[in-house]
């Protein structure tokens, strides 16, 4: 009963961040759009967030190690607080400049909490557990689903906060709603229940176990492989080449996002996933995974070059892509947590989603450069390359007879 307190108070912790996440993300949207700041400008602001994911991961991994999970994500929620309240000054005040500082704390502060959300599951199991993987894959897929559900809902949540109450009151209360969460998870959680046998040096930092490694590796490209499309190219294209208004396309990327999710969270239910299963959930099954996801991006990108309803091709191909990306996504993070041992859990977590953050990354440089030159055909294309590699990558995971 203990432990289901605390994975409950842990999820409404993370929950509670990932809505203030999503919405302050479309006020910071929608508020510099309205102030006249160009697309260019407003996607600039949101470069720090995503760099500094890539530090904080690694870094935030050592720190959890070293002082606990408990206080890695209660620090998350706090510099999620003070980065709302930053943009709360008055609008002359806030310069790119400015606004790029309270972003990076936000990015800083989203990737402490869920490098600490995730990994504290794993503690949650005794290290000699018996037939825990099922529990684990399905604790993990509902924690990872829940999130990006969110995260969508966050979007609708911070467009109805700015129209309702404006964008400085709007951030009040994300600030105040995160700190009554970040009190409750305060007196709720236990401090972290296993020290660690050995304190975590710098050193350390990079994981030696060649499982782990392809698998941060496979991920880098999968990650890259979606935003290298979806972040930039996919909503300009939408825009200028199909004519849709800017609330059907943040309402449509709202949608997908939620519905992403769910897939997530149902991801033990649709892959069958059961202890007596002779297909286990391994190495294999993200090989296989991504294998399928590699023909929806050739078969849109086929579509669109032969002139196929574009509305038509980018919305199928966007549903059956959203499907078998949150299962491949559903298994990588199920199977860090899973291959991590209990003492190093947050290391590898923060190792894992460094290269996580670096494909997001690396994905929307790309969006930007290939769309400029050769349209999202042309994005899809590096898609369907990364996603190659990210295959031939996956091949190298351990598989379970």
């Amino acid at each position: 009963m203990t432990t289901l307190k605390n994975y409950a108070v842990i999820t409404g912790a993370y929950w509670a961040f990932t809505l203030t996440d999503g919405a302050i993300r479309m006020l910071v949207v929608l508020y510099f759009h309205q102030l006249g700041y160009s697309p260019l400008a407003i996607a600039s602001l949101f470069l720090f967030y995503e760099f500094f994911g890539i530090v904080t991961n690694l870094v935030g991994g050592w720190a959890a190690t070293r002082f606990g999970l408990k206080s890695t994500l209660t620090i998350g929620m706090a510099l999620q607080i003070i980065a709302l309240l930053m943009l709360t000054a008055p609008a002359d005040y806030l310069t790119i400049v400015y606004v790029m500082a309270a972003q990076a704390l936000s990015g800083i502060a989203k990737d402490l909490n869920k490098m600490s959300a995730k990994s504290s599951i794993k503690q949650l199991f005794p290290p000699d557990a018996k037939n825990s993987s099922n529990t684990l894959f399905k604790w993990v897929a509902i924690l990872t689903g829940s999130k990006n559900t969110l995260k969508g809902v966050g979007f609708f949540f911070g467009g109805f906060l700015l129209a309702l109450y404006g964008f400085q009151t709007a951030l009040v209360i994300l600030a105040t709603g995160l700190f009554i969460a970040l009190l409750l998870a305060s007196s709720l959680l236990p401090a972290s229940p296993r020290k660690p046998k050995h304190k975590a040096k710098f050193s350390q930092l990079f994981s030696n176990t060649a499982a782990i490694n392809w698998l941060s590796a496979a991920r880098f490209f999968l990650f890259g492989s979606r935003d290298v499309w979806f972040v930039v190219a996919l909503p300009i294209y939408l825009s200028s080449q199909l004519n849709w208004p800017f609330e059907q396309i943040g309402s449509f990327f709202a949608l997908w996002i939620i519905g992403y999710g769910i897939v997530q969270a149902c991801a033990p239910a649709l892959l069958r996933y059961r202890k007596q299963s002779h297909h286990p959930i391994d190495g294999k099954s993200t090989q296989q995974l991504a294998l399928l996801l590699l023909l929806i991006p050739v078969g849109i990108a086929l579509g669109l070059d032969q002139g196929l309803n574009a509305n038509a091709v980018i919305l199928a191909g966007l549903a059956l892509y959203a499907i078998i990306f949150a299962l491949n996504s559903a298994v990588h993070s199920y199977l860090i947590v899973e291959w991590s041992e209990h003492d190093k859990v947050a290391m590898n977590v923060g190792f894992y989603y460094m290269a996580n953050a670096g494909g997001r990354l690396a994905g929307t440089v790309f969006s930007g450069l290939v769309y400029q030159y050769y349209d999202l055909v042309g994005c899809l294309v590096v898609s369907a390359l990364f996603i190659a590699i990210a295959t031939t990558l996956s091949s190298k995971l351990p598989h379970r007879s």
